[in-house]
């Protein structure tokens, strides 16, 4: 009986053994992981807009005397500056109006000084009661009447020589010129009545250059918001920054400012139009080409920033991986915000001092202890530009 007992201690101990050799055997290692510590930074969050272009000034070439095109001084599509000649209307009928007009000043010039001389006789002729008063009246009238017609021949001379230099028609401002509407040699209607006056061609201004954006209200709000608490300046107050990029350009090359916001929210589409203004210099841009805007959503704050694949999801709700100093991993949930030159912001769950995961986050668990191997500087990723 003594002997069964014993044989049983022995075989229990034996089977205690086996099962503690096989739960060490069967313990995973720590998993190797790579950790980061947040950047620290000061930033400003961007909100994204679709823009159009436009040019700030638009001038249709129009006649503003009729007569023949004589002569066309423009390559279409070129550019040209304020006063440059763009064309010619046949001068001749117009010179001759001229020098007829000229010829009638001078010939009331001379009506004038006789007059004149005949209201100076009768005065010195009054001192000796040798001329009636009704001629001295006579002569004094003829000498304001003569006065009057030379004013009158002056104002339809100076008509004339408007209409005379109206034949030359030069660029009112300095842009780039569309095509000719009407060849050389046609006639063309003139007046100041645009309806009845002849469009030779149009001239855009180039540089600067207007992108309209349209602002949904949400976003007019918060802008309002921020103004109200003093965390962001207004458009509605001061020129505001703005950065743009055409459809073929990878970031923000282009620096401008937001110069205008309209008075009202159009009920329709909800949404109220805003105005930036951006150097083109080189021409590159051109009036009707789509853009991406951007301009600041926030003020500036203090924000830690991580690698956007060092985030997990847990039901669709972010976290990190934080190593404690012991080794052992926690699941931290965390509100993220936008990114920033590659990184991703973290408004809440994290300090700056906590080691994040960044590598080797698929084999970490929960309360597991991991081994750090590495433990590198968060640093922004090169050519990234900020989202919303």
């Amino acid at each position: 009986m003594q002997r069964l007992l014993a044989l049983s201690l022995v075989l229990a101990a034996l089977s205690s053994c086996e099962r503690a050799q096989q739960k060490t055997a069967a313990a995973p290692p720590p998993s190797p992981v790579t950790v980061a510590k947040p950047l620290a930074t000061e930033l400003t969050e961007w909100d994204e807009f679709i823009g159009r272009l436009d040019a700030p000034e638009s001038v249709e070439i129009r006649a503003r005397v009729s007569g023949y095109l004589e002569k066309i001084h423009f390559r279409e599509g070129s550019d040209v500056k304020a006063g440059d000649l763009l064309f010619t209307i046949d001068p001749r009928p117009y010179q001759a109006v001229v020098d007829r007009t000229q010829a009638d000043v001078e010939r009331a010039q001379v009506r004038v000084k006789l007059a004149k001389m005949e209201a100076e006789r009768a005065k010195e002729l009054m001192e000796s009661k040798a001329i009636a008063v009704e001629q001295i009246d006579q002569r004094n009238q003829a000498l304001a009447e003569a006065e009057a017609s030379l004013r009158s021949s002056r104002a339809t001379l100076q008509q004339a020589q408007l209409d005379l230099e109206f034949t030359q028609l030069k660029s009112p401002i300095s842009g780039r010129t569309g095509d000719v509407l009407i060849t050389q040699g046609n006639l063309i209607n003139g007046g100041s009545n645009n309806s009845n006056a002849t469009v030779l061609t149009t001239i855009v201004s180039v540089d600067p250059i207007h992108c309209y954006l349209d602002v949904d209200e949400q976003s007019a709000l918060k802008y309002r918001e921020l103004r109200r608490l003093g965390q962001r300046a207004s458009a509605l107050d001061q020129n505001i920054p703005a950065e743009m990029a055409l459809a073929n350009e990878e970031g923000y090359p282009h620096k401008g400012v937001i110069d205008f916001v309209d008075n009202r929210l159009d009920p329709g589409t909800g949404v109220i139009r805003s105005r930036a203004l951006f150097p083109n210099p080189d021409g590159l841009m051109a009036p009707g080409f789509f853009a991406r805007v951007r301009i600041p959503g926030s003020g500036k704050y203090k924000a830690l920033l991580v690698h956007d694949n060092a985030i997990g999801s847990d039901q669709g709700k972010p976290f990190l991986f934080v190593i404690s100093t012991e080794g052992v991993a926690k699941q931290v949930p965390v509100e993220i915000g936008p990114l920033h030159e590659g990184l991703r912001v973290v408004k809440t769950g994290i300090a700056q001092d906590d080691r994040v995961v960044v590598e080797g986050m698929a084999l970490v668990r929960n309360g597991a202890t991991v081994l750090v191997k590495e433990e590198r500087e968060m640093k922004v990723a090169p050519l990234q530009t900020a989202t919303k």
